[in-house]
Parts: C-alpha cells; structure tokens; sequence
C-alpha cells in the first residue's frame, strides 16, 4: 500500500435556503470542513460539519501525523491522531477534525483498491431505510406540512419534527404532521434536550395521541437517568433516542450501561469518524439496539450497510442540500431507501471546486 503524500483542508460556510431552529439552538449557516488525502495520485475525502476551528486543527496536530505515513494503517493512525490532541482536548473541535480525517483515510483506501466503501467494510445490507428530517421549529405551519407530505409521498418510512422551542405549541404542530403525512408514515419528535424531566413526560403522552414512535433526546442527553425515566414512563410503542453528541466509545457505553436509550444514535461527523461510527455499533449490537446514523447521509451511507444489526439513516434536509451542492455522485433515495453506487469507488463523491470555492 503506498504512502500519503500530502493533507490538505478547508472549510465552507454555506447559507441555510431559510433560518432554522430546534429546541435549543437556532442557527441560518453551516460551516463544512473538508479533508483531502492524497497517495499514489489518487485522493480521498472526507468532511464534517462543525466549525472553522476544525480546519485549523486538522491542519496544525493532524496532516503531520499522516502525511508519510502508509494509507492502510487507518486504525494506527485513528490512534496517533488521538494521541497528537491529548492537551487540546479529545471531545467538539478534536473529534470533529479526527473524524473529517479519518473518514477520508477511509475513502482514500478504498479508492486505491478500486472498491466501494461498503465492500471494503463488508456489507450487511444492499440498502439503507431512512427518515425525513428537518421540520424546523422555525418553519411555520405551512412549510412544515408540505416538507412533511413530500417525504411520505417519496416513500419514506418515517419523518422527523423539531420540538421543545415553544412547548405550549408543539402538540399542535405534531398532530400537523400527522395530519400532513398519514397513519402509515412513523413520526418522530426530537426535543434536543430542551425539555425538563417531568415536562418531557407530560410531553410524551400529549405526542402519544399524534403516534408517535420515537422521541429524540427529551431531556439534555448528558442527564442519563432522565433518559432512563422517560424510557421507562413514555407511552407503549414509544421509544427514546439520543447519542448524536457522542464523541468516543465511552459515551455510548455508559449510555447503553444506564439503560438510557432503545436507540442509539452515532454521528462520524463527530465521533471521531468511521472507525468510530463502527465502535458505536459494536455497542449498540452487543445491546441489542438498534442503531440510527446521524445527519451526513453521503458520509454514513456506505458504513451503515456495513452495521450488522437494524439501522436507520436520518435524511437531514440541510446536509442533504449541501452534500448535492458541493459534490457530485451524491446518492438518490428510492422509494424511502438509500444504496451505495457500487460502480463509483470510496464514498462515490467527487468535489464540486467551483461551488467549494464559493464558500471558502
């Protein structure tokens, strides 16, 4: 296997198409870093989305560790970028820049065997289910139905709504949902941990009546023993999600371990990239969770069919614009379900410099 001959990266700040918002945050940008490796004249990429401090650390701990260093040694060097950050601070801006990196280790090794990324993993699946995902508590009634009926007309199993930002509003805006979407179509909340834990409860049986099956971090996902209460107290056929904010293994043990969750969430855009994503759902399987990849679908795609256990993909409308803007080879969903181009190598994307260089 050839050596990496150089890292480059850079980051992009791209516009939302309108402001939004969730329970906790509300926000009208989005800055996505971009990693680049290079060997034998091919390159890989990987991204996150984060922040541009996330650049600058990939650049200054990060691109020494790689450069020279043998493209197949991912899990060494998974652990030498781990080491090189140590007085910076694993958790936020470190693990987002070693998963950037990371995942375009991935793609790079997988470029230069010629393979898809989801072969060289090793597939459990042809195809991905995933879930619609947007719903912004700053969306008005309107948009908010129509974003809604266009992912179940599409086909998709499930779609998500953003709660928690003006709780005396959110029942009616899930019974809007519903109504916009049908009895067929699985609805999601997701609080971002905005509630309290006796709101949260209250919450979940007013959203009982609109069907709701999974109710995303209720409480702040760092309080586990209200992830537990509310995992033991919701409503029949109603289960709690969180683990978005995981940046290492330990995290989601100790979730799975408190009994806090019925599933688990990962995001490689933060947990310290695919190798992690992979940890992640070792735990959930050794649990017997289910697994849900966090936002990023070009990114989560290819390493979920390669999860053994259920897993789902969040079709999260932001990236989704983004991913289509700034990369060719994006992958279409088809009747509710993703699948990896398995003529197309790596991750399948190609940048888009043009439209990169527009936001730099």
């Amino acid at each position: 296997m050839p050596r990496i001959e150089r890292l480059t990266v850079s980051a992009h700040t791209i516009p939302t198409d309108a402001p939004e918002g969730d329970g906790t945050l509300a926000w009208d940008r989005t800055t996505l870093v971009l990693v680049r490796v290079a060997a034998a004249g091919v390159r890989g990429l990987g991204y996150t989305y984060g922040e541009v401090a996330d650049a600058a650390l990939v650049r200054d701990r990060l691109a020494e560790v790689v450069a020279g260093a043998e493209a197949n040694d991912i899990p060494r060097l998974w652990r030498a970028m781990q080491d090189a950050v140590r007085n910076a601070g694993r958790p936020g801006v470190a693990a987002r820049a070693i998963a950037a990196t990371d995942i375009a280790l991935w793609d790079l090794k997988a470029r230069l065997l010629g393979v898809p990324l989801a072969v060289l993993l090793g597939r459990a699946w042809n195809d991905v289910s995933l879930y619609g995902s947007g719903g912004f508590t700053s969306y008005g009634l309107e948009r908010l139905r129509r974003q809604a009926a266009d992912w179940a007309a599409a086909g998709f199993a499930a779609v998500k709504v953003k709660v928690g930002a003006a709780p005396r509003d959110d029942a009616r805006r899930v019974a809007a949902v519903r109504e916009a979407i049908g009895p067929g179509v699985h609805l999601y909340v997701d609080a971002n941990g905005a509630y309290e834990r006796k709101q949260a409860l209250a919450m979940a049986h007013s959203f009982a009546a609109a069907g709701v099956t999974r109710f995303e971090e209720p409480v702040t996902s760092d309080d586990l023993e209200g992830l537990r209460l509310l995992r033991d107290r919701a409503p029949p056929g109603m289960g709690i999600a969180a683990g978005e904010y995981g940046y290492e293994a330990t995290y989601f043990r100790r979730m799975v371990a408190a009994g806090a969750v019925d599933v688990l969430q990962a995001d490689a855009t933060r947990c310290l990239g695919i190798s992690g994503f992979l940890e992640a759902a070792v735990l959930a399987r050794a649990w017997h969770l289910p697994l849900s990849a966090h936002t990023a679908p070009a990114v989560h795609l290819h390493s979920c069919c390669a999860v053994p256990g259920p897993v789902d993909l969040e079709y999260f409308h932001d990236h989704v614009r983004i991913e289509a803007m700034v990369f060719d080879g994006v992958p279409t969903p088809a009747s509710g379900r993703l699948a990896p181009d398995l003529q197309r190598p790596g991750l399948g994307l190609e940048p888009k410099e043009r439209e990169l260089e527009r936001f730099a």
